[in-house]
Order: structure tokens, then C-alpha cells, then sequence
């Protein structure tokens, strides 16, 4: 087979992307619909979905959105059923919604602990035990696991996150095991420190006219030199969910203007 531009077209195949009303998930969703997916996400209430609902009109992209928790297995069953019967079946799913709570270890709660768990490592379970048997019957699949850089790295206060993407990363890398057979790529991305809404007060410049201090640390750690922007997370996304990674399975691939890469400069 010779290679196409096509290759990287999306036309035709429907794409969930999890808690993708703004940030990471919106952009990811952003560039699918562009390479002519159809998108659908969830949240887990009503005005957050309308909110989506509402981002995405104004850029033009016509998206359905569902209320969902991706924690209760009976709900995301139920949603996919209603995903194929609306829309179509899912063809490719991102595994985007996750939460982080910033705790020293030894001041966490179990219960803060199991929820981190629940929602970034055991709800992408759950996700992809919905889609994959439609995977299997249509011979043709793609799961992009969010996974960032704390599947690789510890940090201070994240010990709950870090030990969620560390399994997501082991997840990933077995269901490519289990179902590459069938034609379904399972992969994930590892975001850097993206510039979003988010992560902007960290980003302010501060009264006497200097960056903030973790600016300066994330900047001076980055062989790029820079935060990420949403757009670089785009061409990966749409490589991972497009026929031009039918090849590729189990791989993690890091945004990360090459921090993992990097020992940093000596003081």
C-alpha cells in the first residue's frame, strides 16, 4: 500500500472524547473534527455538557454530548448503547477525563486517594470494556489513553495521580496486547505542561515584574524552552486516531518539548 495524505483523515468515524468540554479534551476534539470526525464527549452534568455543547458551536463543530459518569460502568454502558444508536458506533475514544489532587502523601485520605484511582485509571477501564466489543466486530479500533508525563515521573503532592497514570500507561500497553489481533490500536499521550486556562494564574507574571517561580522552573526544565500550547497535543492525536498508526500499539507518546529527555542545566 502506497502512502496517502488520506491516511491521516478521520471522514466518516465517530470519536468520544471524555470530559472534552474545554482544555486538553476540547483541543483534541477540536483537531478530530477537523481531520472529519464526528464528536461526541460527556461530563457529569447537565450545565457542563450544554457548556460543551455551546464551545463547540462557537467554532463551528456540531458535537452531542451526554451526561455521564465514566466511574459508573452501568452509566457508560448505557451511554454507548445510546452513542450507536444516535450517532454511530465508536470508532475511536479518548480516554481524556481524569482529576489531580495536590496532597502530601502522608496527609491524604484513602477515600481522596481510591477517588483519584476511580477516575484516572478505572474509569479508561471501563471505557474501553464498553467500546471494544464493537472494535472487535468491525475488525478496526483506536483507544488513545491521556497518560501524562507522571506515568513516568514522581512529584512532590501527586502520589495518587502518578500511581493512576502509571497503571493507565500498563493499561494502554495491555490492551494493545490483548486486541491488536483485531485490528484495534491502543496508545496514549503524555502531555508536558500545557498552557491552558488552567494552569495560567501559575503563569502570571508576579508584582515585581518576574516570571512566576514554577514558570521559571517549568521553562528552565523544557529543552523546548516554552509551555505547550493546546495545538501541539493536535497532529499526535489525529496520527494515534487515523489509519497512519495502524502499526503503532502500546506506544506512549510524550508532548513534552522533551522534559523526559532532559537531566536539566547544571546550577
Amino acid at each position: 500500500m502506497d502512502f496517502k495524505m488520506d491516511m491521516f483523515r478521520l471522514d466518516g468515524k465517530v470519536a468520544l472524547v471524555t470530559g472534552a468540554v474545554y482544555g486538553i479534551g476540547f483541543e483534541i476534539a477540536k483537531s478530530l473534527a477537523t481531520a472529519g470526525a464526528t464528536i461526541v464527549f460527556n461530563n457529569i452534568d447537565q450545565a457542563s455538557v450544554a457548556q460543551g455543547i455551546a464551545n463547540y458551536q462557537e467554532i463551528g463543530i456540531v458535537a452531542k454530548g451526554y451526561v455521564c459518569d465514566v466511574t459508573d460502568e452501568t452509566a457508560v454502558q448505557k451511554m454507548i448503547q445510546q452513542i450507536k444508536t444516535e450517532v454511530g458506533s465508536v470508532d475511536i475514544l479518548v480516554n481524556n477525563a481524569g482529576i489531580i489532587k495536590r496532597t502530601p502523601m502522608i496527609e491524604m485520605d484513602v477515600a481522596d486517594f481510591r477517588q483519584v484511582i476511580d477516575v484516572d485509571l478505572n474509569a479508561p477501564f471501563i471505557m474501553a470494556k464498553a467500546v471494544l466489543p464493537d472494535m472487535i466486530e468491525k475488525g478496526q479500533g483506536k483507544i488513545i489513553n491521556i497518560c501524562s508525563m507522571m506515568s513516568e515521573l514522581g512529584r512532590e503532592t501527586v502520589s495518587a495521580y502518578a500511581a493512576a497514570k502509571g497503571g493507565l500507561k500498563m493499561l494502554t500497553k495491555n490492551i494493545a496486547s490483548e486486541y491488536g489481533q483485531y485490528n484495534i490500536q491502543c496508545n496514549g499521550i503524555g502531555p508536558g505542561y500545557i498552557a491552558t486556562p488552567q494552569t495560567a494564574p501559575l503563569r502570571e507574571k508576579q508584582e515585581d515584574g518576574e516570571r512566576h517561580p514554577f514558570d521559571q522552573f517549568i521553562v528552565g526544565r523544557t529543552p523546548a524552552a516554552r509551555w505547550g500550547e493546546p495545538i501541539d497535543l493536535a497532529g499526535p492525536a489525529i496520527f494515534l486516531a487515523s489509519e497512519a498508526s495502524d502499526f503503532v500499539n502500546g506506544h506512549i507518546l510524550y508532548v513534552d518539548g522533551g522534559i523526559l529527555a532532559y537531566i536539566g542545566k547544571q546550577p
